[in-house]
């Protein structure tokens, strides 16, 4: 039996709580972890076809709280960023917040000594009331407002990449030389990386970013270099997203660094920061690829090394975002089934009570998920399994969740379904449509479950209304 903490209403940990930097493991394993699973790595079977992560039945946290939940692994969070600074000690390594971001990530992510990558002035405030270090805090994004860039310099956010030139002479009017901005320059490396052309952000064409070809990077490093209350640190990049092998950052390496040769020779500067961006890559289904830090620190450590050399120039510090790579494998979905439907064709569909309003994903890129049952007793005859897939309730044929899932044939309504990989992506894009809230998120660790995020009701989208 698992223990239900007792942590305030808010879900959130009392003032002062912080938990040990090296957490326990969460529960003991019972079995190996399946080589290439995309499941997080405390995960395993519990009594009655249950299963746990963090040593909570999944099971027993539905009941506890409902369903959509997402419940958040978070001793697999702090072992990714572990690993990440384990891999590329002497880079900065910052959390790329737009994956997924709470009050709670935020403690974590400062507590095992990372930065934070924000791209919004709700970002940038939650990571603010949250008490994350102002100084390791990086703001990007293409479209920034006024307001955030002046928010930006209140906080004292310790950079800023620069994304268009209207905003050098916006952001050097905030800045002075007695306190100068540190910030980068987004170069669009002409690279075509990423699972899909929506999220290939390092090509040209695009809206990120000045492109190296055509000479528009150059022009941003001298209009930034121009400016006493600007001090330029190094150059950025982000070439997409879901990037399992290490081709398209060698190749990014090779065009920054050759923009760097080209800065010192113009400009007599060398840059001292060099930020590659995230997109790591990670596992939706056993057998996917995988980037691993330590794989990625290896071969673009020794390709920074060698085209520095050839250039005649220091070796930058290395800045890397990842995001998903942290959060992604620590979540896992869980929803209930409402009704099985199979059809005169032999289609079986199973519909559940979350779907695009939580996980937009396989809608907007076609998204391929694991999915198996909760709660489902693995005595007794064994049950054949069918084709299924399992949709959403929302109001649009392209809300399906998993095509195709092996499910137990005679699943039945009420019947739990838990997805991994779940962390990032979801919940941060998801949505108020058909106005059906947005799940809980609870964290577990060492078999104890508390509330980070309350379920979304109806009674707060009326909190907005003003007038009828």
């Amino acid at each position: 039996m698992t223990t239900l903490s007792a942590h305030p209403p808010t879900g959130r940990p009392p003032a002062g709580h912080r938990p040990p930097a090296d957490p326990r493991p969460a529960a003991a394993p019972v079995g190996p972890r399946p080589l290439g699973s995309p499941w997080p790595e405390s995960a395993r079977p519990g009594p009655d076809g249950d299963l746990l992560i963090g040593g909570v039945g999944l099971a027993e946290a539905a009941d506890r709280f409902g369903t959509p939940l997402y419940v958040l692994d978070e001793a697999e969070v702090r072992r990714r960023a572990r690993a990440w600074r384990r891999a590329l000690p002497q880079a900065q390594v910052h959390y790329a917040a737009k994956a997924f971001l709470c009050s709670a990530m935020a403690d974590w992510i400062a507590e095992e000594g990372l930065g934070l990558d924000v791209c919004s002035a709700g970002e940038l405030r939650l990571a603010a009331a949250a008490g994350f270090p102002a100084q390791r805090i990086l703001l990007h994004g293409n479209a920034k407002s006024p307001e955030e860039l002046r928010l930006a310099r209140r906080l004292r956010v310790g950079r800023i990449v620069v994304d268009g030139l209207s905003e050098i002479p916006r952001l050097a009017a905030l800045a002075d030389a007695d306190t100068p901005q540190r910030v980068l320059v987004r170069v669009v490396p002409g690279i075509a990386a990423g699972h899909h052309r929506a999220v290939r952000t390092g090509t040209d064409g695009q809206k990120f970013g000045f492109r190296i070809a055509g000479g528009d990077a150059e022009e941003a490093v001298a209009r930034v270099l121009g400016r006493p209350g600007l001090d330029l640190a190094g150059l950025h990049c982000h070439l997409g997203s879901q990037i399992t092998g290490t081709g398209p950052y060698l190749a990014a390496v090779d065009r920054l660094v050759a923009l760097l040769a080209v800065v010192r020779d113009r400009h007599g500067r060398e840059l001292p920061e060099l930020d590659l961006g995230g997109g790591h890559g990670i596992r939706y289904l056993p057998g996917d690829g995988e980037l691993e830090p330590a794989r990625f620190a290896l071969a673009v450590g020794r390709r920074l090394a060698e085209r520095c050399a050839a250039h005649g120039l220091s070796v930058p510090r290395l800045i890397v975002e990842p995001g998903r790579a942290i959060a992604g494998p620590a979540g896992v979905a869980v929803y209930r089934v409402l009704s099985v439907k199979r059809t005169a064709d032999g289609r079986c569909y199973a519909a559940v009570d979350g779907g695009m309003s939580d996980n937009p994903r396989p809608a907007l890129y076609g998204s391929a998920y694991q999915v198996r049952p909760v709660g489902r007793s693995a005595t007794g005859p064994a049950v054949p399994t069918v084709p299924t897939d399992v949709v959403g309730r929302h109001c649009e044929a392209g809300d399906v969740l998993v095509r195709g899932a092996a499910l137990p044939a005679d699943l039945r309504a009420g019947e739990l379904l838990a997805v991994p990989a779940a962390g990032a992506y979801q919940l941060s894009m998801a949505s108020g449509y058909n106005l059906v809230g947005r799940p809980a998120v609870a964290a577990v660790r060492d078999g104890r479950i508390r509330l980070l995020i309350r379920r979304e009701t109806v009674e707060d989208f009326r909190a907005r209304e003003v007038g009828r």
